[in-house]
């Protein structure tokens, strides 16, 4: 049965029942969409869930409006019920001069591993009192030359072992993080409290007659999670609340000079773009080992026979369903103009104007008739498709019974 048969037996049965669309529904779409759909409303309420939940404070290590664990929002709140001027800062300019307006101050300064070595002589140069939590690098030669970190503090807590006024206050306490003791000569009045099991101590304080520099191991005695165990709100209160003034410096990457910026590259050890470069030629060696190598066609049986007409039938509703109403037009005039050929005797090279002549001679019809049918535009609607496809197969009638 020809192309053309087929779609004109479909459009002579298509008035004797009620025609069904195979577009998709309403209700379809919804079916194939409601799982996407109430998944990404999950994930939506529990963004906003977790939002409301955060709202009032934000998340950050020591950060004084963090309410989250590893924030310091309860000592800050403290620290100014006792009357305690705290002011945060984010910058080195900021914090030398918030020290320069306010006198009298003590600094804070969360992450000093984050700063360089001349951010942190400017802080040193300001002459507040000090307070650093787990220095290692500049800030600890610089601001307490002498000190050196030797051991591990813990995390239990341990009484002071020492003379210090503000660790006697406060008796026991969780100082985690370095233990720190003398690596050279400390020029000024040394006191070293909460000694670790392998040495050093969590807290060593430098005091001269201009200032204290009290480095603490670990942060936390500060944090929200931890202030309220043993003494360690006593010891934090003790150290931050010695003046009228607290500038609270959180340090951050965004704040380094322009010359101490240094691209990724320089920052990798000297042996990961050699290891990259041989992972490179190594997955460039297995491509070419496992690539799709590209050879004769092997013809092979199918697994099951499926009728022609099934496989016409197929591709109509295939047509139909997406609307592709000029493709199904293109290839029933193609398939009729095959075989309007054949009946001919006419090649594939011969141009449309002798096809259609042959075409009007054999079957009486005037030529433009026969060329709007075999070369017109596409049907606008699904009759006028099958209004086309009969058409057709009376031309191919009217061709060979001549």
């Amino acid at each position: 049965m020809s192309t053309a048969g087929t779609a004109g037996t479909a459009g002579a049965a298509a008035p004797e029942r009620p025609a069904t669309s195979l577009d998709p529904t309403a209700r379809d779409v919804w079916r194939a969409a409601r799982g996407p759909v109430l998944l990404a409303a999950l994930v939506l309420l529990g963004a906003l869930v977790l939002a409301l939940l955060r709202t009032g404070g934000s998340a950050g290590l020591l950060d004084p409006g963090a309410t989250d664990r590893a924030g310091s929002r309860a000592l800050a709140e403290l620290l100014r019920a006792q009357g305690v001027e705290v002011r945060v800062t984010r910058t080195t300019s900021a914090t030398v001069g918030a020290v320069g307006e306010r006198g009298a101050t003590t600094v804070l300064v969360t992450q000093p591993d984050l700063l360089t070595a001349e951010q942190v002589r400017r802080v040193g140069r300001t002459g507040a009192d000090l307070v650093l939590v787990a220095p290692t690098g500049p800030a600890l030669d610089l601001l307490a030359p002498g000190l050196a970190v030797v051991g591990e503090g813990g995390e239990d807590a341990r009484g002071p072992g020492c003379g210090l006024p503000v660790a006697q206050r406060a008796g026991s306490a969780e100082v985690d993080g370095a233990a720190y003791g003398r690596g050279g000569p400390v020029g000024q009045p040394l006191a070293l409290c909460y000694p670790a099991a392998d040495g050093g101590a969590g807290l060593a304080v430098l005091d001269d007659p201009d200032r204290t520099v009290s480095v603490l191991g670990g942060p936390r005695p500060l944090t929200n999670d931890r202030l309220d165990d043993a003494g360690n709100a006593a010891l934090a209160l003790g150290l931050l609340g010695d003046e009228e003034v607290l500038v609270w410096y959180l340090p951050s990457l965004g704040d380094l000079p322009e010359g101490a910026q240094r691209p990724l590259t320089e920052l990798l050890p000297g042996w990961v773009l050699p290891a990259l470069a041989q992972l490179g030629v190594a997955v460039a060696l297995l491509a070419l080992w496992r690539a799709r190598r590209l050879g004769p066609v092997v013809a092979e049986p199918l697994p099951v026979v499926v009728r022609a007409s099934e496989a016409v039938e197929g591709r109509a509703r295939l047509y139909r369903r997406s609307r592709a109403r000029g493709t199904a037009a293109s290839a029933l005039r193609a398939a009729a103009l095959e075989r309007l050929r054949a009946a001919l005797a006419l090649g594939r090279a011969d141009p449309p104007d002798a096809v259609v002549a042959a075409v009007a001679a054999r079957s009486g019809r005037p030529e433009a008739g026969v060329r709007d049918l075999l070369y017109g535009a596409p049907p606008a609607g699904d009759a006028a498709l099958v209004s086309l496809a009969d058409a057709l197969d009376a031309l191919e009638r009217e061709v060979r019974r001549t």
